[in-house]
């Protein structure tokens, strides 16, 4: 018998074809404005550091420069203490004690509070004294670590590191009583089997 020719049947795709935009109601993304951050502006120039502290205003947040001190920054180091020392040129408005003592502030209180053997005291200034300038300048010091007597000498040597930063021939003077040295002696460390550096514990034959 004669056989009829299959016939598939054509599926038919249907293409979606896009739509085109409206002319009259494109939208577009909102523009987010940028927030620009000023920050703090510092300039080192051969050891002398300006800073230009911003203050916000009221009105907005548009920032003005306001006056700021000019200072020499140094760091000073003796064991495990480290001082941040930075000193000013003293002005008239600067209150000071005495004349036998120098204005230095520690942590916030006067370094003959924040020390009280004077021989720490004697320690601290003694850059001063041997400059002769006690009422010349004023310093403020930041300083974190060690013992009281580690952390005077780290004072002293922070403090004549930014004296020679101020005036470097204030250089000579200095470096020949001492003031410009690190002292890097520090404790020995304990070893396994002695009681610490080099104390061994009491041996007996019998």
């Amino acid at each position: 018998m004669p056989t009829k020719p299959a016939t598939k049947s054509a599926k038919v795709k249907k293409i979606k074809r896009a739509k085109p935009a409206k002319e009259a109601g494109v939208l577009e993304m909102p523009k987010v404005p940028e927030i620009v951050e000023t920050p703090v502006v510092e300039k080192k120039i051969s050891g002398e550091v300006i800073a230009d502290k911003m203050e916000k205003t009221e009105e907005g947040p548009e920032r003005t420069p306001s006056g700021a001190e000019k200072y020499y920054e140094s760091v000073g180091r003796r064991k495990e203490a480290v001082a941040r020392v930075r000193i000013y040129t003293k002005k008239s408005s600067d209150v000071q004690v005495s004349e036998d003592k120098a204005l230095i502030i520690v942590n916030g209180k006067p370094y003959y509070e924040y020390f009280k053997i004077p021989r720490l005291q004697n320690i601290v200034d003694a850059p001063l004294k041997k400059l002769k300038s006690l009422n010349r300048f004023k310093a403020t010091v930041k300083i974190s670590g060690g013992g009281a007597r580690g952390q005077a000498d780290a004072i002293r040597f922070g403090l004549g590191r930014a004296l020679v930063l101020f005036d470097l021939n204030f250089s000579k003077k200095l470096r020949k009583a001492g003031y410009l040295t690190r002292d890097a002696r520090v404790k020995e460390r304990r070893k396994y089997g002695l009681k610490k550096a080099r104390k061994a514990p009491q041996w007996a034959k019998r």
